[in-house]
């Protein structure tokens, strides 16, 4: 083991304690939810503010020719790659929605980046939600400019909307929406191991953080465990080495404990169930047999997906019929480089997300496993130059074999300023906001309208049945 996962491990063991601690608390919630079978949601957060102009580009003739003039430096940026431009219309790959009629003679395409979700998309197995992003009620451009309806706080700030997207406020919040559906799954007693309803590759995660439940670390080598019982087992050369481990061993998990102290009989209480969920979960980890399908190496988020896959494997030798997985992968504050920086990223995206889905193929849960990506904000129409600047709603992936793929939802707008949906400079106004985003995706993971209702505050003010996002 080396040291930085050691580290890593060892800081994470507060977040499984509380989570561990939490899990004894009061429901928030009935127990209602539908937690037959197996259902898992995957959160991919692309930080920093992915660039959805440059994601879903247009493809019609008009559209791509109006684009390319109001993008021209970083058209031209694109064309001094190696290799050329992907972004010349030639090389782009055309979408064919089955809704196309929607958006009329507008059509559009993916960068040659999204080769294989572009496969998942013409199969059926991926969809797009166009113009996604924080509303407290829908909202046009007059309304924006005059202030007459209420618009969310600290707009184009990383933190603040960051936050409002995992928790449906800025920065400050204690709990977000994917935690949430967890709750409400627990309510319906779907785990047998509560802490393994929440599983983060990326450490703490506000998104995963439930009022009953927190987010569970885990790596390529496993599941959290305490640092110092791996620093002993690592050396348990020699009968003290072996004595020393059983002690603490004995101490953590609070075996001995007879006080009368309430909070130390908590803590106490707390500690033996960490112990013994992360000893459960490297227990079914080591023994599961390997995945087969090759992930890219070199790439962190496929690896982090990797790791996804791996805790899917365990479901059943762990009981676990309802998880929330949070992933993330960095480097989308494209204020400047964007054409060198983004064509890679995009491709790790693609190359990550394609594995991923392969494995649910191999693992049999194709159908019981949805996958959606989410980012700070969009960006700016306009450019900067060799760069892009904060913007509000964006385009987003959800991928799963249940989904209800090669469809378009929402609202993309036009490829111009001035439109009703225009805050300035090709800043998108969204149309669909994220509670209706998240709405029908808390339904296929079995949760009631009230449990929906108590996950996603505001959904209320908007309709929250316009997205069919699922086949059944």
């Amino acid at each position: 083991m080396n040291n930085s996962r050691r580290n890593f491990l060892r800081h994470s063991l507060a977040g499984v304690t509380a989570g561990t601690f939490c899990s004894a608390l009061p429901s928030f919630y009935v127990n209602a939810s539908d937690v037959t079978g197996y259902k898992a949601l995957v959160c991919v957060f692309l930080l920093g503010g992915m660039d959805s102009h440059d994601t879903i580009l247009p493809y019609d003739q008009s559209s791509y020719d109006q684009y390319s003039q109001i993008r021209s430096s970083l058209m031209n940026a694109y064309r001094g790659n190696p290799g050329g431009s992907s972004r010349e219309r030639a090389r782009l790959l055309p979408l064919t929605p089955e809704n196309a009629m929607q958006f009329g003679e507008r059509q559009f395409a993916l960068p040659e980046e999204f080769a294989g979700i572009r496969a998942l998309f013409n199969n059926g197995s991926a969809a797009i939600v166009g113009n996604v992003g924080p509303l407290v009620r829908p909202l046009t451009r007059d309304a924006w400019e005059t202030g007459s309806m209420p618009a969310p706080t600290r707009l184009f700030s990383h933190n603040d909307q960051q936050s409002t997207w995992m928790a449906l406020l800025p920065e400050g919040s204690s709990s977000g929406w994917g935690g949430h559906f967890a709750d409400a799954a627990l309510a319906s007693s779907a785990n047998t191991f509560p802490a393994f309803s929440n599983i983060s590759t990326a450490g703490n995660s506000l998104f995963l953080t439930g009022r009953n439940t927190s987010p569970y670390p885990v790596t390529t080598e496993g599941g959290a465990d305490f640092g110092i019982l791996s620093q002993l087992q690592e050396g348990r050369f020699t009968e003290q080495g072996e004595n020393l481990y059983q002690i603490m061993r004995q101490h953590l998990s609070s075996s001995n404990f007879d006080g009368n102290n309430l909070l130390a009989r908590d803590i106490a209480t707390a500690n033996r169930r960490s112990l013994n969920d992360n000893e459960a979960y490297n227990l079914a980890f080591r023994s599961a047999p390997p995945l087969t399908t090759p992930f890219p190496g070199n790439n962190f988020l496929a690896q982090q997906l990797r790791n996804v896959a791996q805790s899917i494997s365990l479901r059943d030798s762990l009981g676990m019929h309802r998880q929330v997985f949070f992933v993330t992968l960095g480097g989308f504050d494209t204020h400047s480089a964007q054409a060198s920086a983004l064509p890679r990223l995009q491709r790790q995206i693609d190359e990550a997300i394609t594995a991923f889905y392969q494995s649910t193929v191999e693992l049999g849960v194709e159908s019981d496993v949805t996958l959606f990506t989410a980012s700070d904000f969009g960006r700016t129409l306009t450019t900067n130059g060799d760069g892009t600047d904060h913007g509000w709603g964006g385009h987003h992936f959800v991928i799963g074999g249940n989904v209800n793929g090669n469809h378009i939802y929402g609202d993309i707008p036009p490829v111009a300023f001035g439109h009703n949906l225009d805050a300035g400079n090709g800043r998108l106004i969204p149309s669909t906001s994220i509670q209706q985003f998240a709405a029908p995706m808390g339904r296929w993971f079995g949760l009631n309208d009230t449990e929906i209702s108590q996950s996603l505050p505001g959904l209320s003010e908007f309709n929250s049945n316009s997205i069919p996002l699922f086949k059944s």
